[in-house]
């Protein structure tokens, strides 16, 4: 099964419709890192990470893994080997912090877009993440917590995104 942004707030999976926000500047198939796009394409979907001091571990056939205050998401053009990879926090290397104060990373699924053999520039941490106000966001695609919650316990590790 595949889900699919079908637009810049609805979000499909087989009979389920979700409001949701996207990048603040759109889609973009040649994605670039800091546009604010959101890329278009097919990708597959990665695990589900989650702030297990804030939220019980969900219901999901996804492979789980709980947030750690040291983790971060490598988004340093100059860093190839880290590039778009979830890594150990570090001042010499720029990053997304996982363990944010907000609560937009509290459930997370990294969408693989860059992910194999990463090109430094081409776009980093692109998330299924959640949200409370469905302000535009960086790149990614957000949620509320309750949709997100449904969607967990229908997809599966074969499910795949397709952003059109």
């Amino acid at each position: 099964m595949t889900i699919i942004l079908k637009n810049k707030d609805t979000l499909v999976f087989d009979d389920f419709y979700f409001k949701c926000s996207i990048g603040k500047n759109g889609f973009r198939k040649s994605k670039r890192e800091g546009d604010l796009k959101t890329p278009k394409g097919n990708f597959n979907i990665d695990c589900l990470y989650y702030r297990s001091d804030r939220i019980k571990k969900p219901v999901t056939k996804l492979k789980i893994i709980a947030i750690k205050k040291n983790m971060g998401w490598c988004n340093d053009t100059n860093n190839k080997k880290k590039y778009n990879r979830i890594i150990k926090v570090s001042k010499k290397v720029k990053h997304e912090k996982m363990y944010r104060s907000d609560h937009k990373y509290d459930l997370l699924i990294p969408i693989k877009y860059n992910f194999e053999k990463p090109i430094p520039g081409k776009g980093s941490a692109i998330f299924l993440h959640l949200t409370k106000n469905y302000r535009s966001t960086a790149g990614c695609i957000a949620l509320s917590q309750n949709d997100f919650l449904i969607l967990l316990k229908l997809i599966n590790r074969k499910t795949k995104i397709k952003i059109i």
